[in-house]
């Protein structure tokens, strides 16, 4: 998970995790007359689901040393399998960037047509990046952004600002006729720009609500062992509070945990990113996990649906455009037992 790039605010925003892997892929294989009607003659033919040009798609991601990160290379996997016209050449994956660059560029010196990069680290794949795209390889940047916007054609990803912003919102509505409400904050890395940006998301809501203060806030390590010892933490040091919001809900498991152990149940919990764990801890109702907000690794989905765009030299369906926009920032849709259902596919393991 990575932080959004400035031109983000910029961005087409898509409503939802299921616009990502839903509608996106409405948009980009509708070309019947019907769904282009009022078109000109002259319209960008789009993407649809018949077989097309072929198209080699090459896909390089980390270590999938995260349910989130693993989902990812499923739904990479999962998508390219549904269109006959594409093959997908997928590489094992790395936290190195020495070995992911290489990784990389056995990829560009195959030749793919295509290729989707989720890096390690933007800013230290970034000349890799410029590399592809000299060679006429277009790049689709997923999530963690490049340094620099000629490194990719394409990019597209989370909002962590709106993760926070929107957990912020939530809560806030919550606790809104709540006298002196209390929040605590259970972060990420805090050396990490999303963290920073997820948290100055939700400060910015609470901004909203003159009656809620945040009393304390703990950073973590998205790891079920750092969740469940920070989490202790908090609890023991504040007796009482309204309601949390977990950054991420693989450190979610373990604040479950702690708050179990603490016998705990006095307060709201909202989790982030989707997890399938808490969505059915959301759906089952007997845990203080209320509600989480997405961090939708359905994109990886949607960025191979636009590399055979990209491949095939078509557009998106639904825009005016000729070619397919330069960054999609996906919207972070707050999960409750209300439409829990509707997203339950998404959650990752």
């Amino acid at each position: 998970m990575a932080r959004t790039p400035a031109t983000s605010r910029r961005a087409l925003l898509f409503g939802t995790a299921a616009v990502s892997a839903g509608a996106l892929l409405t948009a980009c294989t509708s070309n019947e007359p019907k769904d282009r009607e009022g078109a000109a003659d002259n319209a960008a033919p789009v993407a649809d689901d018949k077989p097309g040009k072929a198209v080699t798609i090459g896909f390089a991601g980390p270590q999938a040393d995260h349910g989130w990160l693993n989902a990812i290379n499923d739904n990479a996997k999962s998508r390219a399998k549904k269109y006959s016209d594409v093959t997908l050449e997928i590489t094992e994956g790395s936290n190195d960037t020495a070995q992911q660059i290489g990784q990389i560029q056995t990829l560009i010196n195959k030749k793919v047509d295509v290729l989707v990069i989720l890096p390690a680290d933007g800013k230290a794949l970034t000349q890799v990046g410029l590399q592809a795209m000299r060679a006429g390889i277009p790049v689709i940047n997923l999530d963690r952004v490049f340094a620099s916007p000629q490194a990719y054609r394409c990019w597209i990803g989370g909002d962590n600002y709106g993760m926070g912003l929107n957990a912020g919102h939530y809560i806030g509505e919550q606790l809104k006729d709540t006298k002196n409400a209390k929040v605590v904050e259970l972060a990420g890395l805090d050396n990490l720009e999303l963290t920073q940006q997820r948290t100055k998301g939700f400060d910015d809501a609470l901004k909203n609500y003159p009656n809620i203060k945040k009393v304390a806030r703990q950073a973590a390590d998205f790891t079920v062992e750092s969740g469940q010892a920070k989490m202790a933490q908090l609890l023991q040091a504040q007796s009482k509070f309204d309601a949390l919001w977990n950054h991420d809900d693989d450190q979610g498991v373990g604040a479950l945990r702690a708050i179990e152990q603490a016998g705990r149940d006095d307060f709201l919990m909202v989790g982030g990113a989707g997890a399938k764990s808490a969505m059915d801890a959301i759906k089952a109702g007997d845990s203080v996990l209320k509600a989480t907000v997405l961090y939708p690794p359905t994109m990886a989905a949607s960025a191979i649906d636009l590399a055979r765009a990209l491949g095939q030299g078509k557009g998106v369906g639904g825009l005016a455009e000729f070619e397919i926009p330069s960054s999609l920032t996906l919207y972070s849709a707050v999960v409750t037992k209300d439409n829990v259902d509707q997203y339950l596919p998404t959650g990752f393991i």
